[in-house]
């Protein structure tokens, strides 16, 4: 009789069910302490939205609240065998369906769409071999490049504690400590800070996954999401305009223009590292505070994905959607680096505390090719026995799903001692150098316009010394820049 595989919950195939992964052969697993606590508590600083506070409360998101989805299907229309066995990429023309949701960071669930944030950009491709997430955002970096640093970084984005609203001098507080976030900063200031709908921005990974292929070599990757509507962007006057006339402005473009059978679409590159070139390159490539140049790296398509149907609801849809950055499937998996090592766990608990334990078993999160088969039972709205009569352990003498003993990426190498370390330098590591190129590269209209979006926020708090450590960034990141910045700031403080 053949043997049934033993899956996660998301329907991958699980290839170890006997030993834990590690960093080496009994080297440390999980031992940050200080890390998982933060993680957890962030997770867990919501009351629910909509219902009393009890376990059957539907809890609110702590970030991406606010968001709109569709579904649709992705083609694959250029061999990148040669870089992964993935199933669903292994054939050109092949197609997956998908789910894509898109939603702001920062602001709450009542917020409006016409508003400058980053732009959460998170599709599941429901493969054979289980789901396959990619959550990424609408810009290629991020604030921070370690994970013990987003819940502060949220905490100084979100509403203060003691107003109930955005405070500027907590905003421009935080951002004038890690220097990092500096190249952040430009672009959610720049033209592109405050998209014109959904469908009218590109879609970036930007953490940086690894790619393995049938022959067990390993690649480090990058994904690129390319609108094909055009990119397009709106002027703060636009959008405070736009916002207060109809808040749902992105989600009614979406929904509408499916109706009409508009049928935005995106086109995915990837940009390709072999993974022996990661440790003598000139800089991190896993550091998510930084962008691999299309001259060292250029993009590769790989194929399409195309938006043709909208949700029947949109809290079982929509708001239930579990997204996690740990759902791989085989041929793809996690690279070293610190950011995606650990939003995996922390993703996941964000689910089980919002939705439960058996926030897999909506139709939206579940897998579609096969069943996913293991020994989660019971819990909060169990909706799915598994099997009324099977076993819940493994292994078993009565059948039971059993492991598969194939990895499915190559393993990552380790070095080192247990502790906390800063990243080794690169020999071109810095923080400033790319965020100052953005700026370098824009038109002098566009350049005015940044100039005056970044002044206009920082000009907003009341604590000098705030404003001019920022502006040292600025500075830092190039004279051509900080020179401007640092004028405009002192003319609106003078006002």
């Amino acid at each position: 009789m053949k043997k049934r595989v033993l899956t996660t919950e998301s329907g991958a195939p699980v290839a170890d069910n006997q030993n834990s992964a590690s960093a080496g052969v009994g080297g440390p697993l999980l031992q940050d302490q200080h890390l998982l606590e933060k993680l957890a508590r962030f997770n867990r600083e919501r009351i629910p939205v909509g219902a009393p506070p009890t376990p059957l409360g539907q809890w609110g998101r702590v970030v991406h609240a606010r968001g709109g989805g569709a579904y649709g299907h992705f083609e694959v229309t250029d061999d990148v065998t040669g870089f992964t066995h993935a199933d669903f990429l292994s054939t050109a023309g092949r197609r997956t369906e998908v789910f894509l949701r898109f939603s702001t960071v920062a602001d709450c669930l009542g917020g409006a769409d016409a508003v400058r944030d980053p732009r959460g950009f998170a599709v599941r491709f429901y493969t054979a071999e289980g789901n396959y997430d990619l959550v990424g955002n609408s810009t290629p970096v991020f604030f921070v490049k370690d994970p013990i640093k987003f819940p502060d970084f949220v905490h100084s984005q979100k509403r203060d504690p003691l107003t109930g609203r955005q405070e500027p001098d907590t905003v421009g507080d935080f951002w004038a400590y890690p220097p990092e976030a500096t190249h952040q900063v430009a672009r959610l200031t720049g033209d592109r800070g405050i998209p014109a709908s959904y469908r009218h921005t590109n879609g970036y990974g930007s953490r940086t996954c690894q790619w393995t292929n049938a022959e067990g070599a390993a690649f480090f990757v990058k994904y690129h999401f390319r609108t094909n509507q055009g990119m397009g962007g709106l002027g703060a006057g636009q959008a405070a305009e736009l916002a207060g006339r109809d808040p749902d402005s992105h989600q009614t473009d979406l929904l509408q223009a499916i109706e009409r059978g508009v049928n935005p679409s995106w086109t995915l590159h990837v940009q390709i590292m072999p993974a022996a070139e990661a440790a003598d390159h000139r800089f991190n490539p896993f550091d998510l505070t930084k962008v691999w140049p299309h001259r060292d790296y250029p993009l590769q398509r790989v194929g399409r994905p195309v938006l043709d149907r909208s949700p029947d609801s949109v809290f079982a849809e929509v708001e239930q959607a579990a997204f996690s950055p740990g759902s791989f499937v085989p041929g793809i998996g996690p690279s070293p680096g610190t950011m995606l090592q650990g939003r995996p766990s922390a993703y996941a608990d964000a689910h089980r505390c919002r939705l439960g334990v058996n926030h897999t078993l909506p139709a939206v999160n579940a897998p579609k090719a096969r069943t996913a088969r293991n020994h989660g039972r019971d819990g909060l709205m169990a909706a799915n026995p598994r099997g009324l009569h099977a076993k819940n352990y493994e292994p078993d003498s009565y059948g039971g799903p059993v492991e598969t003993g194939r990895p499915p990426t190559a393993p990552l190498a380790v070095t080192g001692h247990t502790g906390t370390h800063e990243a080794a330098l690169h020999a071109k590591d810095d923080d400033f150098h790319q965020a100052g190129e953005p700026y370098r590269l824009m038109s002098e209209e566009e350049r005015r316009r940044l100039v005056a979006n970044i002044a206009g926020g920082l000009s907003r708090g009341s604590r000098d010394d705030v404003i001019e450590r920022n502006l040292a960034h600025f500075h830092a990141a190039g004279p051509e820049y900080g020179r401007p910045v640092e004028a405009a700031v002192r003319a609106l403080r003078e006002d």
